[in-house]
């Protein structure tokens, strides 16, 4: 990772033609963990080349695990070796979804020591419905120097009803529940589309879990899980900010490899603000008005509107007609990028921690700017691509954690849009994983006779 790189833009450019949307981030870092409950090889496929996977991968390694990429897009994972249940705080700091480690562990060891989780700093994410999950499980949590002990004799099945609709705790209790004796009932699942991406990866293991997209999740515990090969959903939020992107430069883009319906709540909001929204199969076409509407939003649990395009559509906001709402209800402290893009001329007040008043519209211009988090990073891009003149966005390393050749995919729509280094040379940031990882162990022979060695290979594309 480049961490004194900086994004350049210089804005006002429409966007035309079509952009490709990488494997899910938020699946990826959930579906990796979860191939260390299987005692056997695991090619995952259709992951997105940025710095979370790259992050998440090393920290398995450092566990003892076999792990090799084929392409920059496809993992080869073999765990029939794994021995170590425990994660050090210098791999862990740097990503929340570290934390599913110790799901994984706790199910297939009965043993986890794992950090608490670092990741981006935009409020209090607590782990205490995880804790109560698997307590109800039968483990037993301490937590001491910053470190979650948990061990257990045996699990065993039970009822768990999360007081909140959580991801993290749904498929946490889910790593661990799928080990567990008997039959376990998680009340108030999360819904998200990429908790039914991992039931789903779980399942070609040979788990058996029922319910996974609706808020009563069934799993029925298993002794042992296999190997097998899946591909990874589409992201919608990368999705989602390059539709954004469209209607805030007045464009006409198609989003292509996507899942509409996991995009409705943004649709229904940019058809409300004046814009032409047209779907197909795996692609949604974003057409942009010359005026665009004020709307309110809240962000809620899956299938309402994502917090994590709740900046980029701040940004949005502060280029439409008249005043906006905006209702954070997932994060306590989302809108700490405000700062950032009132540097940009965006009118946006924060009337408390929750709410955000938008006054559009704005006159947006180029200013320098520092991201904060990976989604603030995501709305200045935004927002520069709509600025007169130059936007400078410094501590992109945020960016690079969620974002897959942000600046090619928007360079190749018409954006005056460039990296540059300390120097201010222009970086190239394809896709490359060999320039990320130091020669490590490999799996001990070809990455095509590792596959070839499935027992019986499972391909699954999730919908």
């Amino acid at each position: 990772m480049y961490v004194l790189d900086r994004i350049i833009i210089n804005g006002q450019q429409r966007l035309n033609g079509s952009v490709f949307v990488n494997g899910a981030k938020n699946a990826a870092v959930a579906i990796i963990p979860a191939a260390l409950s299987a005692r056997g090889i695991c090619v995952i496929e259709n992951l997105p080349c940025i710095e979370d996977v790259n992050i998440l991968a090393n920290a398995i390694r450092s566990c003892g695990i076999k792990a090799e990429f084929r392409d920059p897009h496809t993992l080869i994972i073999d765990s029939r070796n794994l021995t170590d249940y425990k994660l050090t705080f210098d791999l862990a700091r740097n990503m929340r979804a570290s934390y599913y480690l110790l799901g994984a562990f706790l199910g297939r060891f009965k043993k986890a020591i794992v950090p608490l989780p670092g990741g981006c700093n935009f409020g209090i994410r607590p782990v205490n419905l995880h804790i109560k999950g698997f307590e109800k499980l039968g483990a037993t949590i301490e937590q001491e120097h910053g470190m979650i002990y948990a061990y257990a004799d045996r699990l065993v099945g039970d009822h768990i009803f999360l007081d909140v609709a959580s991801v993290g705790a749904t498929i946490n209790i889910m790593l661990a529940a799928v080990h567990a004796e008997g039959v376990t009932t998680i009340e108030n699942a999360a819904k998200e589309p990429h908790v039914v991406d991992t039931a789903n990866f779980l399942n070609i293991l040979g788990a058996k879990i029922k319910g996974a997209g609706t808020d009563n999740i069934k799993i029925t515990g298993v002794q042992e899980l296999s190997g097998g090969t899946y591909t990874i959903i589409p992201d919608q939020i990368e999705a989602g900010t390059y539709m954004i992107a469209a209607a805030i430069t007045g464009g006409d883009v198609t989003v292509k490899n996507i899942i509409p319906r996991h995009l409705d709540s943004l649709s229904a909001k940019l058809r409300e603000m004046g814009c032409r929204i047209e779907e197909g199969g795996d692609y949604v076409r974003v057409v942009g008005a010359s005026e665009l509407n004020s709307v309110n939003v809240k962000t809620m649990v899956y299938p309402g509107f994502p917090t994590d395009l709740q900046p980029q559509m701040t940004a949005l906001l502060s280029t439409a007609n008249g005043t906006s709402v905006v209702t954070e209800t997932v994060f306590d402290n989302r809108f700490q990028y405000v700062t950032e893009i009132i540097r940009l001329g965006c009118r946006v007040n924060t009337q408390t921690a929750q709410i955000g008043i938008v006054e559009g519209p704005s006159k947006i211009t180029g200013a320098e700017v520092s991201a904060t988090d990976l989604r603030a990073g995501a709305a200045l891009v935004v927002a520069g691509l709509a600025a007169e003149g130059e936007t400078v966005i410094s501590n992109v390393k945020y960016i690079d954690r969620g974002y897959e050749d942000i600046e090619n995919k928007l360079r190749g729509l018409g954006a005056n849009i460039k990296r540059v280094n300390e120097q201010g040379e222009i970086v190239n940031r394809a896709p490359a994983r060999d320039r990320i990882f130091d020669d490590t162990e490999t799996l001990g022979h070809s990455i095509d006779e590792v596959a070839a060695t499935l027992e019986a290979p499972n391909v699954v594309i999730s919908a």
